[in-house]
This record gives structure tokens, C-alpha cells and sequence, in this order.
């Protein structure tokens, strides 16, 4: 779909400027330091347009390297590689981004027992690119989609307890009865009374939204290990070694993919004509 979007009926630059029988080589060179990731589809944006063009990847996804560093070398037909570098530049330099965001995230959690995991927050069409990435980063990946797992958030437990005939806990054991006992259920709560309602549905994650620090080291002593607890909320580079401090098993993280940087990566090429000659 990128390529298509790209040049929907050609690369008119190339094939009015470029010769037919000149090859190109390229190198993928880093501009900044970061983490790599994103190779088999930096490739297969060459393969797809022309599978004689060559990719060979000088590192591998989750692999950090220094400003300077050639990551992928590309060689085949001049038209064809050009063509095809923005799309590749495009994945490989956002995913490598949330790979070196989430490792960041990562290294400082490192000694705690806290696992950073994305969010549904994710570029539509390109949530398993960027879910890869973030395990690239050595992150953790939250639900892949509605249909993976039950996840109750205050809106949905605002409608099932609106006609007040229901308590919380009666309305999530409900949900809980309608479901395979291979279905995980979360529910999230954001008030320290929530969570013994919540509890006693049996829930298996128990996610404490927008909690201060304090209220968060209270409901994790409070769970007492009956289900997993994920922090939610407010969460960057500056606040997550303290969220992880507190005891939390699991923090989401919306940035790594809402808000990430693309990395700063370079394709330099270099064209060689090949002359033709008759007999």
C-alpha cells in the first residue's frame, strides 16, 4: 500500500532521468545513535518493486549502533532502488524510533519488576510493525486488538452499573462467567476503593489509571499479589522510574508509539552507469 501510494503509476523522475541499465549501490547510514529495527521490511520495500535488487542487513533488529554506523547496503537496478528509498526510509527510520524510544523506557526500569508494554495507540494499518519494534526495544506488547482479551475501562463499567441494579462486582462476575477460561480479563480502576470490588470478580489484571505515586504503592500492597497490576497514566522518561519503583508488574506506555520521533537515518547512493554496446 505505501509503494502504490508512493508512485501509483511509476516513478516518473527516474525513468525520464535515469537510465535503464544503470545500477545503483546504497548504503543505510545512521545519523544519530539508536536501535535498530524494521530490517525485513526495509528490504522487502526493494524486493517488492524489483526483486533483483540485493539488501544485505549489517545489523539486527534490536541491535543498538553509533551515529555512523552502515545498518543495510542495497544494490540492483538504479531506477529501482530509487524508487523504492522513501518507503524504505519511512519504516525503517520510524521503527528503529520506537525501538529506541522503548529501549530508553526500558533501561530505566532495568533492577525493578515493572515490564513496559505499548498501547492501541498506534499508527492505523501499522500496529504489527510497530509492535515488533517495540520488542525490538526490549519492550512488551499489550493486547493486539479488541478481539484478544476483555478489558474493561471506566466507560464500560460506567454503562454496565448505570442502572445501579448491578454492583461492580456482580457486573464484571457476570463478565467473567460468559467467558473461556482461556480469556484474559483487565479492568481498570481510578480510585483505591475500586479495587477490592474488582478483586473479588476475579479479574486477572487490575489496571490503576492515573494514580500518584503514593496510591500506587498502596493498591499494589492492597492487590497483595492476587492479580497482576498495570500503572497507566502520566507516563514518560521522567516519571517511569519511580512508577516502577512502586511495585507495579505492568506500565503502558502511549508514547512509544503515539508520540515517537523517526530516527535520523540516511540512504547514500551511488549510481553506475553500465554502458551498452553492440556487437
Amino acid at each position: 500500500m505505501a509503494l502504490y501510494e508512493d508512485a501509483p503509476w511509476g516513478d516518473i523522475t527516474s525513468q525520464t532521468l535515469i537510465p535503464a541499465d544503470a545500477t545503483a549501490t546504497a548504503d543505510l547510514v545512521a545519523r544519530e545513535p539508536g536501535v535498530f529495527s524494521g530490517g525485513a521490511v526495509f528490504a522487502a520495500a526493494f524486493g517488492l518493486i524489483d526483486p533483483s535488487v540485493t539488501v544485505e542487513l549489517r545489523v539486527d533488529d534490536g541491535e543498538s549502533f553509533e551515529a555512523g554506523h552502515v545498518l543495510a547496503s542495497v544494490a540492483g537496478p538504479a531506477r529501482s532502488v530509487l524508487q523504492s528509498e522513501r518507503v524504505a526510509l519511512n519504516f525503517v527510520q520510524r521503527l528503529s524510533g520506537v525501538a529506541t524510544l522503548t529501549a530508553q523506557f526500558v533501561a530505566l526500569t532495568a533492577g525493578t519488576r515493572a515490564r513496559i508494554v505499548d498501547t492501541r495507540k498506534t499508527t492505523p494499518g501499522l500496529r504489527a510493525f510497530e509492535r515488533h519494534a517495540v520488542r525490538s526495544g526490549g519492550g512488551h506488547n499489550h493486547r493486539f486488538s479488541l478481539s484478544d482479551a476483555v478489558m474493561a475501562k471506566d466507560n464500560h463499567l460506567a454503562v454496565i452499573t448505570a442502572d445501579g441494579r448491578r454492583s461492580l462486582t456482580d457486573a464484571l462476575l457476570d463478565v467473567r462467567a460468559a467467558l473461556s477460561h482461556t480469556t484474559h480479563l483487565e479492568a481498570e480502576v481510578d480510585r483505591l476503593d475500586q479495587i477490592e470490588p474488582v478483586l473479588a470478580a476475579r479479574v486477572d489484571t487490575i489496571m490503576l489509571d492515573n494514580f500518584s505515586l503514593a496510591d500506587l504503592r498502596t493498591g499494589v500492597a492492597q492487590v497483595a499479589g492476587r492479580a497482576l497490576v498495570e500503572a497507566s497514566g502520566s507516563v514518560n522518561l521522567d516519571t517511569v522510574r519511580a512508577i516502577a519503583e512502586t511495585g507495579v508488574d505492568i506500565i503502558s506506555v502511549g508514547a512509544l508509539t503515539h508520540s515517537v520521533r523517526s530516527l535520523d537515518l540516511g540512504l547514500d547512493v551511488t549510481l553506475t552507469t553500465a554502458r551498452t554496446t553492440t556487437p
